[in-house]
């Protein structure tokens, strides 16, 4: 121990922006030509990014000239947290989910959860689930004045929530357990596409619940509209118009408006995009403590219960180990946003109902996370960061404005009725899919460093899952796990031949793209290099191949790109491309022998798709 403060920055000055700039200018000018540098302004829009939801990300982030307060966990507006941590390890509440409608089988897996490290059990109940029936059996031999325990269901609520309380009125603990009966009508009428009915929602908080002080009735669940593609900052405007409507519901029917509060948690996705997961759950938490401030509800009351759960859109099927990076990513994130709860999904959850070793490696993740990393032991780790502030502040900023919007329109249901809701999700998912397109949105393993071939994963399948009229989910990775599919149903394999000029030095750049966008979705690449156009050509009639890329670099491409063209095209072969820019031949006859460029940047599906189309691939 020592008397003199420990800095870890101590020995470095601390740079100006002005430095700052001055070497980011001298980065992005490396190599361009005199009198076409970039200026600073052109700099920072360069290097500025906007999310598909308008959530503007800077380069940069500085103390801001007049900062605001920072606050103090557990103390309204709740942005550091809505609970506190006292440095235990088990600072969040580590959730399993089960739905698999295998009686015995979920049982054992709860109790495996439970004795391995999970503090509390989410059923999915209903069809494609669990039986509302067979709740009390999957649930043998768990103690649930110790375990919390939550329902969902998306086809029958009222069943999924009788089925709980009665469990625990048998067990005795009705009155002293924590339980959630996961009621959400306007939640299930969204992905219904049906009228929602919040008369329940009264039925329940003014009868049996009166007795159940630790059970509470409602779950506002975001997740099915991140799972249709909603952005984050629709996200947090649709739970805060749903939970505002429940309060009305419940204060128009006598149930005061700070108990009405207690009743509700929300359930959000976490995505492995850290900042904007850690930013989102703060910043929630300041518009529900806003909203219950209008309301009258006591500040100490106002803190948003979390439920955070990684998200099912970024879980992909191709190269799904990958898919333990995203979760681990995700949950730190939801960790370090100040989640009450977490639940991992597993990496093989687009595959089919978890396996045991799937199942524990979810739960180890978050184990991990809290026991090892120790992320649990500190009160909002984010706090004071430039970064985190600034996002935080600009996410409550305009999922309020939006929040508002709906509400000045006739609120959440209103907002369903007219379709508003799904021409919002529609917009944000068409601008998702252009970037995933052009891998502006890469996805590890499947748009980018696709694997050549997939690693079988052991699954049962799903039971058969109940049909939605709303809201349409839908993962991320879907577009090119279908490119993938129309390889993988075609005999033989479909290929495109790979035509490298010139030396290694000269192609090997190019090739390194070509050939991973090829494998994106599944065509073989079959390839030359070097070699006269008569060698290539006869090298491309012996592999068969009818669909032709060029690779090399300018210089080459000058000297031999047509010629090799030229040649391919009188031998019959239909399709040449070349890796870059026709320009770069330098020839006036490029168009005509040349049917299209390869480059970053482009619509990676439409090519592919177009690819598959020529060289005849199963549809």
């Amino acid at each position: 121990m020592t008397d003199t403060p420990f800095t870890l920055a101590g020995d470095f000055a601390s740079p100006s922006r002005e430095e700052w700039e001055a070497e980011v200018l001298k980065v992005l000018n490396r190599r361009r030509p005199e009198g076409k540098e970039l200026t600073i302004e052109q700099a920072y829009k360069r290097l500025t990014y906007t999310t598909v939801d308008g959530v503007q990300i800077d380069p940069v982030y500085t103390l801001a000239e007049q900062p605001k307060p920072l606050g103090y966990p557990g103390v309204s507006p709740f942005t550091r947290g809505a609970t506190i941590k006292n440095g235990d390890m088990d600072a969040w509440d580590v959730r399993a989910l089960h739905e698999d409608p295998d009686v015995k089988f979920t049982n054992e897996q709860i109790l495996a959860d439970l004795e391995r490290g999970a503090t509390s059990i989410w059923l999915r109940i209903g069809a494609g689930a669990i039986a509302a029936a067979d709740l009390p059996a999957v649930l043998a031999g768990v103690k649930p004045e110790l375990a919390q325990l939550v329902v969902s269901s998306s086809d029958d609520q009222q069943a999924a929530a009788t089925a709980l309380f009665d469990y625990l009125q048998a067990a005795g603990v009705a009155g002293t357990a924590k339980a959630n009966l996961g009621l959400d009508p306007i939640g299930l009428a969204a992905q219904q596409g049906t009228k929602p009915d919040l008369a329940s929602l009264v039925e329940w908080v003014k009868g049996p619940l009166k007795s159940a002080p630790g059970v509470k009735a409602i779950t506002v669940d975001v997740t099915p509209y991140d799972n249709a593609g909603a952005g984050d900052v629709q996200q947090l405007a649709f739970a805060a118009a749903t939970g505002l409507a429940y309060l009305r519901e419940l204060e128009a029917a006598g149930v005061p408006v700070a108990e009405a509060f207690g009743q509700i948690e929300f359930r959000q996705a976490a995505s492995a995009d850290e900042f904007l997961t850690v930013a989102k759950l703060r910043a929630f938490r300041r518009i529900w403590d806003r909203i219950g401030e209008i309301a009258g509800v006591p500040a100490q009351l106002r803190g948003a219960i979390q439920h955070a759960v990684t998200s099912w859109r970024m879980i992909t099927r191709d190269d799904p180990h990958v898919n333990l990076l995203r979760d681990t990513i995700a949950t730190f994130s939801a960790a370090v946003g100040g989640a009450e709860a977490i639940t991992v999904l597993p990496f093989d959850a687009a595959h089919g109902l978890p396996t045991d070793f799937s199942r524990r490696l979810a739960r180890n993740i978050q184990l991990l996370a809290a026991e090892e990393a120790n992320i649990g032991r500190v009160n909002d780790p984010a706090g004071g960061a430039w970064v985190f502030e600034g996002l935080t502040d600009e996410i409550a900023e305009k999922s309020w404005q939006l929040f508002t919007q709906l509400d000045a329109e006739g609120g959440i249901v209103t907002a369903l009725e007219a379709g508003t809701v799904t021409a919002l999700i529609a917009e944000v998912k068409a601008e998702r899919a252009k970037r995933l397109a052009t891998r502006k949105l890469p996805i590890t393993g499947v748009s980018m460093f696709p694997r050549d071939e997939e690693v079988p994963i052991d699954v049962r399948p799903f039971a058969p899952q109940p049909t939605l009229g709303g809201l349409q989910p839908a993962r991320d990775s879907e577009v090119f796990e279908a490119l993938r599919d129309r390889s993988r149903k075609t005999s033989p394999q479909p290929q495109v031949f790979l035509a490298c000029l010139g030396e290694r030095r000269d192609f090997g750049g190019r090739e390194g793209f070509t050939k991973p966008l090829l494998a994106v979705a599944g065509i073989a690449q079959p390839q030359s290099e070097g070699g006269t156009p008569a060698e290539i050509v006869a090298q491309v009639q012996a592999a068969g191949a009818s669909f032709v890329v060029l690779a090399s670099s300018a210089k080459v491409y000058a000297a031999q790109a047509i010629d090799v063209a030229k040649a391919l095209k009188a031998a019959g072969v239909a399709t040449v491309y070349i890796a870059g820019r026709k320009a770069e031949t330098g020839s006036d006859e490029a168009d005509q022998y040349i049917d299209g460029e390869i480059f970053d940047g482009m619509d990676v599906v439409a090519f592919l798709s177009d690819t598959l189309d020529k060289i005849g691939a199963v549809a």
